[in-house]
């Protein structure tokens, strides 16, 4: 079902569904001794995230990626949202089966459960970690196991994907023939460092997220990254709520994927002179020029956009191909 954006006020409702996810995983993150039925409350999260992107998954991106680059919430929780639905998407270009796609997604919405005060810290300092915070980094992924197993979670595939998801051993193999929990752990360690990329820290702006995909699949050790290639084909080179240069010198948000690959429906909001375009202006890539020059990290569109004018020029991009 398709969601059309008609009103300012459906466009701030659905925003505030995303950031109400988001919020209600900070809760469940930020203190999870105090959480009564931990396990749950993580099922009801993943079926939240999967009934926002079955309403309409471009529209979702669209709101995630926004949300991921200015959010007001705590790095954390912003980045295990990014996490779960980047590989709730890889897990159904996959076709991974129920179970596993369950497991991984339910690893990356807690994988940095360990550490979850100390990765908001680190979001916002602008030293490089002390070595008492190496120390807890390179623990956080056993301990993270043995936090939710002491807490309920009784799933062995969800708490070894923690365990192993910074484990390079398990980049070796075809991914497809490879044991289950290898597959999840490197399908997670990737998106994982493809999400951090692209959020920005105080240390440092976020990366574009084409120049974040590329760093991964160029730094990949296998010649031919299936996850990196997957993750591609699921949200495109640039998704959704990315922003973009054309070869005109104009800049755009990108609204929705179209049916060729990597050729989006993007919204001009900046025209060549620098200046806002109100209204934004609809331009299908796939269409001819202008082209996509290059990616753009948030970080460099400082001007306040109409977003809910932006995803009705989307949705009547969908509606007319």
């Amino acid at each position: 079902m398709s969601v059309t954006v008609k009103t300012e006020n459906e466009y701030e409702d659905l925003l505030s569904l995303w950031s109400d996810l988001e919020s209600g995983l900070g809760i469940i993150l930020g203190s999870p001794a105090s959480i009564q039925e931990f396990e749950q409350r993580v099922w009801q999260y993943d079926r939240w995230l999967k009934t926002l992107l079955e309403r309409d998954t471009d529209v979702g991106l669209y709101l995630l990626f926004q949300l991921a680059s200015n959010s007001p919430v705590g790095y954390s929780a912003s980045h295990a949202l990014v996490c779960a639905v980047l590989c709730h998407l890889i897990a159904v270009e996959l076709k991974l089966p129920l179970e596993e796609r369950n497991s991984l997604v339910h690893a990356a919405l807690t994988m940095n459960i360990a550490m979850t005060k100390l990765q908001d810290q680190l979001a916002d300092q602008i030293e490089k970690p002390s070595a008492e915070q190496q120390t807890a980094i390179r623990a956080h992924a056993f301990k993270g196991g043995m936090m939710l197993a002491n807490m309920g979670v009784l799933d062995e595939m969800w708490l070894d994907t923690i365990r192993y998801h910074h484990d390079e051993s398990t980049d070796m193999g075809d991914l497809q023939s490879i044991e289950p929990i290898k597959r999840l752990s490197r399908i997670l360690r990737v998106v994982d460092r493809y999400a951090a990329m692209i959020s920005p820290r105080k240390s440092r702006e976020g990366r574009s997220a084409t120049e974040s995909v590329r760093s991964i699949i160029s730094n990949s050790t296998e010649k031919n990254d299936e996850v990196g290639h997957a993750l591609v084909r699921a949200v495109g080179l640039c998704p959704p709520g990315t922003y973009v240069r054309l070869d005109s010198k104009e800049v755009a948000v990108v609204m929705r994927r179209s049916s060729k690959p990597n050729m989006p429906h993007v919204a001009i909001v900046i025209n060549e002179a620098g200046m806002l375009m109100n209204p934004p202006r609809l331009h299908r890539t796939a269409n001819g020029s202008p082209g996509i020059k290059s990616a753009l990290a948030a970080s460099m569109v400082r001007e306040r956009l109409n977003h809910h004018l932006i995803l009705q020029l989307g949705a009547y991009a969908a509606a007319h191909p």
